[in-house]
């Protein structure tokens, strides 16, 4: 058999409809959504199968990921038997692969996510908080920029390495903004002021730090069956002690998510995305020559199957 990593997206792979394939066709899929909507007070249907804003609020936002991930994952393993070398998932997404690792239950996952997202919010709320993507510049020329802005007293910091010239900054939106010319100047292809209203991965978070490190002893198992790989410090775990202070570390710290495939990719055959469409598929493109699967809905899932044969 080979040996397959298991991958989660995150937040900014929402989109309206997605799951919907899923829960009209596997009861399981149904019952989790129901379960989902009592846990949040929030019929999950609606929020995922229709038009609206909420959506796109990261207290809910995180959750509806976290629930088509964890969909995702149990169909697929319902209908072929195949387990991991490892887990791994960009930003929320390791929370994810936590999951499947059987480190976190369904209902544990769902609040989790949710008050995460809740804190993430609350903290940043009146911080004038926003994310921008980079495209174009090297590593090492950003985080100098970036080090230079925070000397002259912006905040601004780099928050996910998702590619080679592909990087996510996090900070003050003003800050962000003013930015652009001087980052520009280094070459850059393309920057994006992303329609976010918090500022992940990186110090503007540390005041939920304690709140969440609660949160993880309360709903964490103390094993997982799976290691996962640490999107802030690349290194393996399968344990609650150490994923508490990862977790908590991811809040302030960026996801290495290109340098974690890069580290894992000598170790595996290929990955399995499972969630909301192809954005890690997309990125592994550029990261790695071995195949990434998804399973995102019934059609992807019957593809991936018949090539795992």
């Amino acid at each position: 058999m080979k040996r397959y990593a298991f991958i989660f997206p995150g937040q900014g792979s929402q989109a309206k409809g997605m799951g919907e394939d899923f829960y009209h066709s596997f009861s399981m899929a149904k019952e989790c959504f129901e379960q989902a909507s009592d846990v949040l007070k929030m019929d999950m249907c609606k929020l995922l199968f229709e038009e609206n804003q909420e959506l796109n609020q990261t207290q809910w936002t995180q959750p509806a990921i976290f629930l088509v991930s964890y969909i995702a994952h149990k169909v697929f393993q319902s209908e072929f038997s195949l387990d991991p070398v490892l887990g791994l998932g960009h930003s929320l997404g390791e929370i994810s692969a936590i999951g499947a690792a059987c480190g976190l239950g369904f209902e544990q996952g769902i609040r989790l996510t949710h008050l995460r997202g809740k804190l993430m919010a609350q903290v940043c709320e009146g911080k004038d908080a926003g994310m921008m993507v980079v495209v174009g510049v090297e590593d090492e020329a950003l985080e100098s920029c970036a080090k230079r802005l925070q000397d002259e007293g912006r905040e601004i910091w780099c928050a996910n390495y998702n590619g080679d010239g592909q990087i996510v900054l996090a900070g003050k939106k003003d800050d962000l903004s003013a930015s652009e010319g001087v980052i520009k100047s280094l070459g850059a292809k393309r920057t994006l002021l992303l329609p976010m209203s918090v500022a992940s991965h990186c110090p503007m978070l540390s005041g939920m730090c304690d709140e969440f490190e609660g949160l993880l002893e309360e709903l964490l198992e103390n094993e997982f069956v799976t290691p996962i790989i640490s999107n802030a410090t690349m290194q393996a775990y399968r344990s609650k002690e150490e994923a508490k202070k990862l977790l908590v570390s991811q809040l302030i710290s960026p996801v290495f998510y290109k340098q974690s495939i890069r580290k894992v990719d000598d170790g595996v055959d290929g990955y399995i995305e499972f969630g909301c469409g192809n954005v890690l598929k997309g990125l592994n493109k550029r990261l790695s020559i071995k195949p990434t699967l998804s399973v995102s809905d019934t059609s992807t899932l019957k593809e991936t199957i018949k090539i795992l044969g």
